[in-house]
């Protein structure tokens, strides 16, 4: 019997968020979050969804031509077939990322996906979530982001960042809730601490402000 997933959408884009910004991507959106971040930007994708096999998705990214993908949500490791898509696009030579939101054990997950670990932060309302145990399973092709909307957020990440050693384990991205904190503000933050992090802008926001499916 074939593996189904519930897809909310697939497009082509420019990657717009961590180490790989900037490269052309396939984004496989699945469908289906059991969190309610308070800053959520793709609520669409929370519920709903169509059925799709395994072979049908991959077909469609195949015929994309593009070799990067991105695997992302809503939560894509709420779905069971999630791990077999992973594996099974890295199979067919693509670089495969997988985006989640850090409340699910990424264990099942094959080390050639680069695993994209959206650590919570306080004003998500879902820090409480956060599966710390995941941190041990990080390495140097994975990568942490963590999306701020204040001040309070940013002195969180920057402790959780420093007693955690999370620099150690791989590389980790700060970004802003655009409506709730400038950019310019947590650029100067990280500055001035000295923190050896990432700064993303969310580039596909920039390039087609106000757009879906991008």
């Amino acid at each position: 019997m074939q593996e189904m997933l519930s897809i909310s959408e697939i497009f082509t884009s420019i990657q717009g968020e961590g180490c790989h910004a900037g490269r052309p991507a396939t984004i496989v959106r699945l469908a289906g979050c059991a969190l309610s971040c308070r800053w959520c930007d793709t609520p669409s994708a929370r519920d709903g969804g169509d059925p799709r096999t395994l072979d049908s998705v991959l077909r469609t990214v195949r015929a994309s031509g593009l070799s990067t993908v991105l695997v992302t949500g809503g939560e894509p490791l709420l779905q069971t077939a999630t791990p077999a898509l992973c594996r099974r696009l890295a199979d067919l030579g693509h670089r495969v990322l997988l985006e989640t939101s850090g409340a699910y054990s990424i264990a099942s997950i094959d080390p050639r996906v680069h695993r994209v670990v959206d650590l919570k932060c306080p004003d998500s309302g879902e820090c409480a979530r956060n599966d710390w145990e995941n941190i041990a399973l990080l390495g140097e092709r994975d990568e942490l982001k963590l999306v701020l909307a204040s001040r309070d957020d940013y002195l969180w990440a920057r402790r959780q960042i420093e007693q955690r050693r999370l620099g150690e384990r791989c590389p980790v991205v700060l970004g802003v809730v655009r409506e709730q904190l400038k950019a310019t503000d947590l650029a100067r933050w990280i500055i001035n601490d000295r923190l050896d992090v990432r700064l993303q802008l969310q580039l596909h926001k920039i390039l087609w402000p106000g757009r879906a499916g991008v």
